[in-house]
């Protein structure tokens, strides 16, 4: 069953039909990525509205909803609502703002626009990966640990930050990630203890822990992983946090399941940290989930409330410690949740390497 036809199932009574007009939503229901379109989902057939420049290369990829060349967009959806007695219509909370929803308001006059419910919906449907979709993700990860292997030897003392990030993706789209997931993390030395810090013109120096932070993309499906390797030299307390970094992890993916609570499954690395003395240097949660977004939902937080881990979801695992002005540890795997626990879709070691 299509995405279309599985969200169209899950309207409510309350309103005749939805509309998806954020660009990471409009490719989840279709498949095909462009920087301008719209997705109509109706109880009885769903379209995919887009202008000239789209509209032949949009045919050639979504086959299980309709494709439709507008020329003013208003005009088309006012046809399409009249043909299937639109009147209250589900639009997304989350991806319009203030301005963009009177826009809207505005441009669609006449039809009751209802927030409070797609986002909900679309966010219970990308919780689960289709095995398709799994697929996609583990085959970014493969170009991931690749990447990782290539970078490791290439890691030297006078390199920079920025050198080492732009060879990490350069190797990366040469083996054939569409993208980067995000904007790659390599941080060395102090500028470790910055848990998003960007590649600088720092270079590498004897002794530095290196963290990097980085994933790619495959045909719209992201990867994840955070690596840390020290350079030259490991000192002892550098050796104790990294131990610790990676207890905390391996005591995450012992709880991991369908069913258990997010803020277990963060409080099981969280408890290891604090145990070991560095409680206030572990400031973000332990994992989140991926997809078409490189940040989706589930969260593992202390601030997960009520949430729960789904079957078939993908979350990475990825606990840290952050002395600050002096280094950092983060150690991420991207794992599957299974019925009775997870299976881990990164390969690269987690022993510490010294290079």
């Amino acid at each position: 069953m299509s995405k279309a036809k599985q969200l169209s199932l899950l309207l409510p009574d309350e309103v005749d039909g939805a509309l998806i007009t954020s660009s990471h939503n409009r490719r989840y229901i279709t498949g095909f990525p462009s920087s301008a379109g719209t997705v109509l989902i109706t109880r009885q057939q769903s379209y995919f509205l887009t202008d000239f420049r789209y509209f032949e290369a949009a045919q050639r990829v979504i086959t299980e909803i309709k494709c439709v060349e507008y020329k003013k967009r208003s005009d088309t959806l006012r046809e399409l609502f009249k043909i299937h007695k639109i009147s209250r219509l589900a639009v997304e909370d989350d991806d319009l703002s203030c301005a963009e929803f009177k826009r809207l308001g505005a441009e669609l006059k006449g039809v009751e626009l209802c927030g409070g419910i797609l986002d909900g919906l679309l966010k219970n449907l990308r919780l689960v990966k289709s095995p398709e979709e799994l697929k996609r993700i583990e085959q970014a990860q493969q170009l991931t640990d690749h990447g990782f292997e290539y970078i490791l030897p290439r890691i030297k003392v006078g390199r920079t930050e920025r050198e080492i990030a732009l060879e990490l993706e350069f190797e990366m789209r040469r083996q054939g990630a569409d993208a980067v997931a995000f904007d790659f993390i390599v941080v060395s030395g102090a500028n470790s203890a910055l848990p998003h810090g960007a590649p600088s013109n720092k270079s590498i120096e004897q002794g530095d822990l290196v963290t990097m932070d980085f994933g790619g993309v495959v045909d719209g499906w992201c990867s994840d992983m955070t690596r840390t390797v020290a350079v030259g030299s490991c000192s002892d307390e550098q050796r104790r946090v990294y131990d610790t970094v990676l207890k905390a992890q391996a005591a995450s993916l012992l709880v991991l399941r369908a069913g258990l609570p997010c803020i277990e499954g963060d409080a099981a690395a969280r408890s290891v940290i604090d145990s070991a003395g560095y409680g206030g240097c572990f400031g973000h949660g332990t994992g989140h989930g991926v997809g078409i977004e490189i940040h989706e939902a589930p969260r593992m937080s202390p601030m997960s409330g009520d949430e729960v881990l789904r079957e078939g979801s993908v979350v990475t695992v990825e606990p840290g410690i952050y002395l600050s002005g002096r280094f950092g540890v983060r150690i991420e795997d991207m794992v599957f949740i299974t019925k009775d626990g997870c299976r881990d879709l990164t390969k690269s070691s987690k022993e510490l390497i010294v290079l």
